[in-house]
């Protein structure tokens, strides 16, 4: 491999010739050699945003020169849309405050700038009126309201579309209902996903509202959270044309020592995600439990068949989708305990688990819109009722009973739900021998479709 020199504060240093990175880039690279994790890529893009505004801040601002403004933001625009992807060869594991990683978008920027011409320093220039502790928490900020609404949101609407649908279809489905993994009283199949239903439009509620606290950007702050060398008229400019490009309505954090040091909105919207991983490992859970089977388990519903489930028992389908969807729910859940613990590590001015704490967020974000997009595509829409199970089940349960409580009280009707399954009768044949109900007070009194509430 051939190299070139780059020089920076501490001295000279061998870059790879064709790296469009410089000397802290590479020191960084070199000294921290750990795992496999880099810097995500959406993080990368978001900084890079942060840098092409901040040049028109600059420059709307007389600090900049419209030449060098316009080389940075046309670099930046090619980082944005991914053109030069493997220039960014961080790992995750560096300084706390991400400097080395905005130090690569820098130095990539002035050196794409100077394949255009035009002579751009990555600190004088790019980092203008900024300092890592400033932008870093910005960028995280900016990436996780574009991840969650353009590519989370959708894929939740259309989840939910799928979960109306199959109500409607199974909306007069009566299946026994079930707590404690007993049997309980009947529902329908509908009343049983709108309950997958709701919590999935309880979540979306959720991490809207988080979104109002992850839209305040440290941006401004600096070094510390005095502001040196950021105007106020460099910030507000900053973000009138972040605004105008993102179509959003990101804001100024009103105390900057708290949006430097403390990662509270963070631990807000990966909270609202817990919540959302939760509530879909329910759903997973409930799916694959009516799934099981198909002779020695419960068999009420039937899911697509998408591969083999098994390398040595033929014909056997399992339910990969719920087990996929779990496992990323169990990720995001630990994910969202670094984040929390991430967050609570702020010492005096600044936070320094600042990557991780980024990685983690635009994990379970990506994770969660990944895995959702695959249950709802490949399980979700294909569920259909096995409604002579279903029936079966509710004609067989002992909890029926439960609707003559009004007429016989809640002990006599524990002696007849007692005595049928002692017996291994049906709850009608206890009910008449017990000499407690007629016939024709039970045909009256035990309907399922009059116990499923309104």
């Amino acid at each position: 491999m051939s190299y070139r020199i780059e020089q920076d504060s501490m001295g000279e240093i061998q870059v790879p010739e064709t790296a469009l990175w410089g000397a802290q880039t590479e020191r960084s690279r070199q000294n921290f050699n750990i795992g496999i994790e880099k810097m995500p890529a959406a993080l990368i893009r978001a900084l890079a945003l942060v840098k092409k505004n901040a040049a028109k801040a600059n420059e709307a601002t007389g600090k900049l020169d419209t030449v060098i403004s316009q080389a940075i933001q046309q670099a930046a625009d090619q980082i944005i849309k991914g053109e030069v992807d493997e220039h960014f060869p961080l790992s995750l594991w560096q300084t706390g405050s991400g400097t080395q990683t905005n130090m690569n978008v820098n130095e990539v920027i002035a050196h794409l700038a100077a394949k255009s011409g035009v002579n751009v320093h990555p600190n004088d220039h790019v980092n203008m009126s900024q300092s890592s502790n400033d932008v870093f928490p910005t960028a995280i900020h900016v990436a996780g309201v574009q991840l969650i609404e353009q590519q989370l949101f959708p894929v939740m609407k259309q989840m939910l579309e799928t979960l109306h649908t199959l109500e409607t279809e199974n909306q007069n489905i009566i299946k026994i209902g079930r707590t404690h993994l007993q049997d309980a009283t009947p529902v329908t199949f509908a009343q049983e996903i709108s309950g997958w239903r709701s919590g999935l439009e309880h979540n979306y509620q959720m991490l809207a509202l988080t979104l109002s606290e992850l839209k305040q950007l440290a941006l401004g702050g600096t070094a510390v959270g005095t502001g040196l060398n950021a105007s106020k008229e460099y910030i507000q400019s900053f973000f009138t044309h972040l605004n105008q490009e993102t179509n959003n309505q990101f804001s100024e954090d009103p105390n900057k020592f708290h949006g430097l040091a403390s990662k509270d909105a963070l631990v807000f919207t990966s909270g609202a995600l817990k919540a959302l991983a939760a509530n879909a490992m329910k759903m997973a859970n409930d799916i694959r439990w009516m799934a099981s089977g198909p002779r020695s388990g419960l068999g009420e519903i039937t899911i697509p068949a998408n591969e083999p489930g098994s390398s040595i028992m033929p014909g056997k389908i399992n339910p990969t989708q719920s087990e996929a969807l779990t496992m990323i729910a169990i990720q995001v859940m630990g994910n969202d305990t670094t984040i929390g613990i991430g967050a609570s590590q702020g010492n005096f001015e600044l936070n320094v688990y600042m990557p991780v704490m980024a990685y983690n967020l635009i994990q379970s974000i990506a994770l969660l819109t990944d895995g959702l997009r695959s249950f709802d595509k490949n399980c979700l829409v294909g569920i259909k009722a096995d409604q002579e199970k279903m029936k079966q089940y509710v004609e067989q349960s002992l909890m029926l009973v439960t609707a003559l409580n009004p007429h016989i009280g809640y002990d006599n009707g524990a002696k007849i739900a007692k005595k049928a399954f002692a017996e291994n009768t049906t709850l009608k044949q206890a009910a008449l021998t017990s000499g407690l109900v007629t016939e024709a007070e039970y045909e009256s009194w035990v309907k399922p479709e009059q116990m499923l509430g309104k």
